[in-house]
């Protein structure tokens, strides 16, 4: 809400609050008068606050001179309004009542009753409608203090998610060329395919990893051609085992979440260079729930320097703690043989 439309909102309340103590009186004109020469003070005293007091002194938390300004100004307007409202808009006494002369003593209960000074009933009104607008003012400052923090950390979230995303992308094409160059000094015949393999793989990063989010179903073909990819480095069959149950094709997960752990286990279950290893892969989308389970053998002499879950899976975790705050829970359990992954995502 802009300085314009503040000034304008309390202006309007105090003129409100003015016209129902006037139409209370019977619509006395001198009641009439009396208020609108106070509404004239609060409006000025109003304005003087949101256009300089508020931007000056309480945005800038200088709250000791916005104290001393205020015990100053406040009894200055009401002196003003005291000294000025008698010589323009007169009194609402003159005199005795009708029909007693004018030094005869009135009877007590016909005698008026002497008002508080003017001085007192106008630093009170100004100070209620000034004590009014340092609230409303508070009020203001502090949501857009708020807005500011969320929107400054949705920026600071954004950038860091980028940030992981491009560490991600240029990890995963140099592992795709190094594949396709082992390919092509080993079976050149495979190399065509594996290109293919490649785009569709290269399509995938390049335009729908730049949205939030993707069809579960998208992401599961990334992993098939990744492992078709990773497939055709070799003659040997990999004992890798894979289950994809998608009973909702409508879930949609953030793109290249789960590649990770999949780099990770077929790494370090070094399945390319030894015997008697695996690699299995499950995963399960139902109603709104994404249920991915991964787990790998670990060689007992493991030549692997590495620590097993290195940079890909931090990026990953951080990840989810972005994505998914308390709509995720990560599960990796780590013995002598084994290695294992298993991640439940509540679809946004």
């Amino acid at each position: 809400m802009n300085k314009l439309k503040r000034f304008s909102f309390q202006a309007l309340l105090w003129l409100l609050i003015g016209v129902i103590i006037w139409i209370s009186q019977r619509a006395n004109l001198y009641v009439l008068k009396k208020n609108l020469l106070i509404l004239l003070f609060q409006i000025i005293l109003i304005g003087s606050f949101i256009y300089f007091a508020a931007p000056q002194l309480l945005v800038k938390k200088k709250y000791l001179q916005l104290f001393i300004c205020s015990i100053v100004v406040l009894p200055i307007f009401a002196w003003i309004l005291s000294v000025i409202s008698p010589i323009l808009i007169g009194s609402p006494f003159s005199g005795n009542p009708s029909n007693f002369p004018p030094d005869f003593p009135l009877p007590p209960r016909l005698r008026i009753k002497k008002p508080p000074s003017l001085f007192i009933l106008h630093f009170l009104m100004l100070s209620i409608a000034y004590a009014f607008v340092i609230l409303t003012e508070v009020f203001i400052n502090l949501k857009e203090k708020e807005k500011e923090t969320i929107n400054a950390k949705n920026i600071n979230l954004q950038n860091e998610i980028k940030l992981l995303k491009s560490q991600i992308n240029p990890h995963f094409l140099f592992n795709a060329l190094n594949n396709i160059y082992a390919l092509s000094v080993i079976d050149s015949s495979k190399t065509q395919q594996s290109i293919t393999y490649l785009s569709d793989m290269l399509r995938y990063v390049l335009y729908d990893c730049e949205k939030e989010l993707v069809p579960i179903k998208k992401e599961i073909t990334y992993i098939k051609n990744y492992l078709k990819l990773f497939a055709l480095k070799n003659s040997k069959v990999y004992p890798i085992t894979t289950n994809f149950k998608i009973e909702n094709e409508n879930i949609s997960i953030a793109p290249m979440l789960l590649i990770p752990f999949i780099e990770n286990a077929l790494k370090h279950s070094n399945i390319e260079k030894i015997n008697n290893v695996f690699v299995n892969i499950n995963i399960e989308a139902k109603d709104n729930v994404v249920n991915f389970e991964i787990e790998n053998s670990l060689p007992k002499n493991n030549t692997i320097k590495d620590e097993v879950g290195g940079i890909g899976l931090k990026n990953v975790k951080k990840r989810l703690s972005i994505l998914y705050p308390n709509k995720h829970e990560l599960y990796i359990t780590k013995s002598e043989s084994t290695f294992k992954v298993q991640l439940n995502i509540t679809s946004q």
